[in-house]
């Protein structure tokens, strides 16, 4: 449903995003995460059709997004970060009007609001002024004049960020009650967010895809954050020195100020090699050492450790990718272009 292919963004002597590399399934959603100025947005606005690529393809429903511009926006729902609401209409007249401009026809017009209003929950509040709506309703406004056009595709640009933790999870819901009819792309730095709502993630950082999988495989493949704390009593040094030897053991640490720390108990985190499972050997070597074992507790690499990982290594990103490209709209390059943009 979307493709993108060496998607490259400058502006003048900054690289914003470089070779973004990424497809989205039909009826996926796919979790486009990096932290703040990695390339998120300018990649979510490429698509939209808002700004234009430097170099690259990006295919939405087989039309591309640069050479059949309006079929693409014809076929997209796009929430920006601030919804792209007109605060002194109602929310039913405000979605009439985004109906019309988006081609919807005269005689489907009251069936699209409807259902755009149901599927937001907005019922209640449809004759509104919506400026005196709260933030979680006019973002649930900003989702309905994406999709009340019914498109094929959505990108939503961080459609949660400064709400309250009710009004992220009925948002949340109500992206992944979109999925399945709907390919989503969900542009975001919470890490939360992507886990509980996305079947694949896109990691971007400095400007660059850094990994593509789903969550579970991610926090499989890609992060040695997986191992186990262990409680015991004898000489720590010893512990570790042995527990370093064996097959598949990565680290040996102590775990400072533990929360449950008993007298004269230790205790240790090893962290395992991706792929291997020497728990049985573990406790078999201290036991055998005659250390005492009181707790061995298995510990799981988190989505966080996979993004820390990929987004502080250094060794992962090329040097000429500038860190300052945070997607700015104060520079003169960005507010000349979009100025252009809106002009044409």
């Amino acid at each position: 449903m979307i493709e993108v292919e060496h998607l490259s963004k400058i502006y003048g002597s900054t690289t914003a995003i470089t070779d973004v590399t990424f497809s989205v399934e039909p009826g996926e959603i796919l979790g486009f995460l990096g932290p703040n100025g990695a390339g998120k947005t300018t990649t979510m606005r490429i698509l939209a059709g808002y700004l234009p690529a430097s170099s690259g393809t990006a295919k939405i429903a087989g039309y591309d997004v640069h050479d059949n511009s309006l079929l693409v926006r014809q076929r997209i729902g796009y929430l920006p970060e601030t919804p792209p609401l007109y605060p002194e209409m109602t929310v039913e007249g405000f979605l009439h009007f985004v109906a019309r401009i988006k081609g919807v026809s005269s005689g489907d017009r009251p069936t699209k609001v409807t259902a755009a209003i149901n599927r937001c929950n907005l019922q209640d509040k449809r004759q509104v002024i919506i400026r005196k709506l709260s933030k979680g309703y006019r973002q649930r406004v900003g989702i309905a004049q994406a999709i009340v056009h019914d498109p094929p595709a959505i990108i939503l640009d961080e459609p949660t960020v400064g709400l309250d933790p009710r009004q992220i999870t009925e948002v949340r819901n109500l992206i992944k009650s979109l999925a399945g009819t709907h390919t989503i792309i969900l542009s975001t730095h919470i890490l939360p967010e992507v886990s509980m709502t996305c079947s694949r993630v896109a990691i971007i950082n400095r400007g660059q895809i850094v990994a593509t999988n789903t969550p579970e495989n991610l926090m499989t493949q890609l992060t040695g954050g997986a191992g186990y704390e262990l409680e015991i009593t004898g000489e720590a040094p010893l512990a570790k020195q042995m527990l370093q030897k064996i097959s598949g053991v990565s680290l040996v640490e102590s775990i400072p100020n533990h929360q449950h720390l008993s007298e004269n108990h230790t205790y240790l985190r090893v962290i395992l090699q991706p792929g291997k499972e020497p728990g049985k050997e573990i406790a078999s070597a201290l036991i055998r050492a005659g250390f005492g074992l009181y707790e061995m507790r298995r510990i799981n690499a988190t989505l966080e450790d996979v993004f820390l990982e990929l987004t502080t290594a250094e060794k992962n990103f090329s040097t000429g990718i500038n860190s300052e490209i945070a997607e700015s709209e104060t520079t003169t390059d960005i507010k000349s272009e979009i100025e252009e943009g809106e002009a044409a």
